[in-house]
C-alpha cells in the first residue's frame, strides 16, 4: 500500500482535488452539523477534506483529508459487506433492496411491510444487518473495526465511546425500530445488546484517507487490499447498486442525478463513493442539508465526476 502526501502527489487526481477544494472554498453555504449528538454539533461546517484511492492503494488528498471524523452511517456499507460475505443471498430474505422514500429512522414502512426493512442503509435495515453479523461473529462492531483497520492500513482506528454513549442516550427511536422488528421475528439478539453493537459501529472515527482505502474492495470487484476475496463480483455489484439507489437517505435520486456514482453518506458529514475498477473516494464536511447529507461533500463529488468524466453513466 502506497500513501502519497498531498504536497508530493503528481498525477491528475491531485490536480483535480486541488481544483475542487478551491471551488468549494468559495462556496458560501455549507449547511449545519447534526445537532442531536454534541460531538457532531460542535464541528466547524467550514471543515473540508477529500481523498481518492486507486485500486493499488495509492491515495491522494486535500484539505482535512487526514482529520478523523465520526463515520456514522458510512460504516453500514462495511457491515453489509461483512455479513453478505458470510450468508450470501439469505440476507435478502430479511432486508430489502429498494429505496425507502422516507426518513432514515422512519417507523411507518415497517408496519405495513411486516417488519422487513426496505433497504440495509436506513436505520431499521442496518439494525437487521448488524444483528445478523452479531449472530455469526459474536462481536459485529469488533469485526467491523478489524476490517477497517486492515483495509485502511491504520491500526489506530477506534470507536469514540463518548459518541456511542451520546447516541445511546438519544436512542429511543432505534430501540423502537429494533423491538418492532423483533416482534416480527426479524431480530435474533437481545435488543439492548444489538443497540450497543450498532451505536459502537456508528461511532468509529476515521479520516477521508482511511475510508477511501477501506472502500477499495468495491472498486476491485470484491477483492481486499491483500488480494484475498471478500465478495464475489456479483455481491460487490449488489453492494454498489444498493449504494447508488439507497445510500443517501431519501435523496438518492438527487445524488445519482448530480454525482452518478454509488455512494453512502453519514450524518458526521462523510460520504464514500465508488468508481468500479478505477478508484474510491471519501469526502468530509460536517455541514448537512435537510436530508442529512453533507452540502459541500455532494458538491465536491459532483465536481469530481464533472471534471474527470468518471461515472457509472
Amino acid at each position: 500500500m502506497v500513501i502519497m502526501a498531498a504536497s508530493t502527489a503528481a498525477p491528475a487526481f491531485q490536480a483535480v482535488l486541488e481544483r475542487i477544494a478551491d471551488e468549494i472554498g468559495r462556496t458560501p453555504g455549507r449547511g449545519r452539523p447534526a445537532g442531536y449528538i454534541p460531538a457532531l454539533a460542535a464541528c466547524d461546517p467550514r471543515s473540508f477534506g477529500m481523498a481518492v484511492a486507486e485500486p493499488d492503494g495509492t491515495v491522494y488528498g486535500v484539505g482535512d483529508w487526514r482529520e478523523p471524523f465520526s463515520t456514522q452511517s458510512v460504516t453500514k456499507v462495511f457491515t453489509l459487506a461483512l455479513d453478505l460475505a458470510r450468508e450470501g443471498d439469505a440476507l435478502w430474505e430479511h432486508v430489502g433492496r429498494e429505496p425507502s422514500g422516507n426518513p432514515f429512522n422512519s417507523l411507518v414502512q415497517l408496519e405495513y411491510e411486516n417488519g422487513i426493512p426496505r433497504n440495509p442503509f436506513i436505520n431499521a435495515g442496518a439494525l437487521v444487518v448488524t444483528d445478523r453479523l452479531q449472530t455469526r461473529t459474536g462481536d459485529a462492531a469488533g469485526e467491523l473495526l478489524a476490517f477497517l483497520r486492515a483495509e485502511s492500513g491504520n491500526p489506530s482506528l477506534d470507536f469514540d465511546l463518548d459518541v456511542a454513549a451520546s447516541e445511546t442516550a438519544h436512542g429511543d427511536r432505534n430501540a423502537a425500530l429494533a423491538h418492532f422488528m423483533a416482534a416480527y421475528g426479524n431480530i435474533d439478539n437481545p435488543v439492548p445488546a444489538l443497540l450497543d453493537q450498532y451505536f459502537r459501529q456508528c461511532s468509529v472515527r476515521a479520516s477521508c484517507a482511511d475510508l477511501a482505502l477501506a472502500t477499495g474492495f468495491l472498486a476491485r470487484h470484491g477483492l481486499r487490499a491483500d488480494g484475498t476475496r471478500l465478495l464475489t463480483r456479483s455481491q460487490a455489484k449488489q453492494v454498489n447498486a444498493v449504494m447508488l439507489t439507497c445510500g443517501t437517505y431519501d435523496a438518492a435520486g438527487e445524488f445519482a442525478h448530480r454525482v452518478g456514482l454509488p455512494g453512502k453518506s453519514g450524518v458526521g458529514g462523510g460520504i464514500i463513493a465508488v468508481v468500479p475498477g478505477r478508484c474510491t473516494l471519501c469526502v468530509w464536511s460536517p455541514g448537512l442539508d435537510e436530508r442529512g447529507n453533507s452540502v459541500a461533500g455532494v458538491a465536491a463529488l459532483d465536481l469530481f465526476t464533472t471534471m474527470t468524466g468518471l461515472s457509472v453513466f
